[in-house]
């Protein structure tokens, strides 16, 4: 008896391990994302497109139904040439969605005779691979709420994929039912409340932190923006959907008074804690899990500005 006992604990143990995402697979994309050969992702470039069909490579594998027409890339026009985000969907229990998001396009190159090109592994190769992670985790899960993916081309040049793609009536039907947006930037390194915890942007305005925190799993806490002086809610992708009138937050680690690498050079895997971004990235799905319409209707109190 002590042996089937032990052998089922050890299958069940086996099995909880292989639902979740593994270290190196989230190096893998960021890696990808972030190489030389992406030449910094600059919206416009070759490299660009090539990041937008990778992370729908990365959708397809996660069986991730297209948000619109036939394909996972969803186009807009970007000084007269044709420019995409990338957008999936995972159907839950319920026609209610939770959105996750990340901008896949970075600056480019640089003149730098040493190392000229910015890879823009934490900005924001980082939370593409966040939202990936979480689409891994759910791949074979059925959550209650419906999801959809979403990685942003063009927030380096003004937001211009997250405006396109929020103002696409093709997409009003995931829109009208979408309770919340968390929208990852810049999640690469250790923030400044420590390890597996992040900040929400715009905290004062809504009570998703709160109602997030009641359920989150293993210790994973998101705190209230250190640098609201900046306004960092309205200069994100998240915003774009503040203007919609939905639950529409960006969440990051980056400790502000440290982050040298923020557009720069330097900003290459060399910064990436990969142990604790996995750690983010397993325990906010373990918290999506129990997440649903009942104990997660998040709303904006009346201080935000529309």
């Amino acid at each position: 008896m002590k042996k089937l006992t032990y052998l089922t604990f050890s299958l069940f143990s086996i099995f909880s391990f292989a639902q979740e995402v593994s270290k190196e697979r989230v190096k893998t994309i960021l890696s990808t994302l972030a190489s030389d050969e992406m030449k910094g992702r600059e919206i416009g470039t070759q490299e660009n497109e090539n990041a937008a069909h990778y992370i729908a490579k990365i959708f397809k594998e996660n069986n991730l139904e297209y948000c619109t027409g036939s394909s996972y890339l969803v186009p807009f026009t970007y000084k007269g040439k044709t420019a995409y985000n990338v957008c999936g969907i995972k159907k839950g229990k319920t026609d209610k969605y939770l959105g996750f998001s990340g901008h896949f396009d970075h600056i480019g190159t640089s003149s730098n005779p040493k190392d000229n090109i910015y890879n823009g592994a934490d900005d924001d190769a980082s939370g593409i691979t966040t939202l990936a992670g979480i689409a891994d985790y759910f791949k074979k899960k059925d959550p209650k709420f419906s999801m959809v993916f979403m990685a942003f081309n063009g927030e380096e040049k003004g937001m211009l994929g997250s405006k396109a793609i929020s103002t696409d009536k093709n997409l009003d039907k995931i829109y009208n039912n979408l309770t919340a947006l968390f929208n990852f930037e810049m999640v690469a390194t250790e923030s400044a409340f420590g390890k597996n915890a992040l900040f929400m942007t715009g905290d004062e305005f809504s009570d998703l932190d709160e109602l997030f925190n009641q359920n989150a799993a293993n210790g994973l806490k998101i705190n209230p923006d250190p640098y609201a002086a900046q306004q960092l809610f309205y200069r994100s992708d998240n915003v774009s959907f503040v203007k919609k009138k939905i639950i529409a937050h960006s969440f990051s680690t980056v400790d502000m008074t440290k982050a040298s690498h923020y557009h720069n050079e330097s900003d290459d895997i060399n910064v990436v804690d990969f142990d604790n971004l996995t750690q983010i990235i397993n325990n906010f799905g373990k918290t999506l899990e129990k997440l649903s319409p009942d104990n997660f209707n998040p709303k904006y109190n009346n201080s935000v500005r529309f």
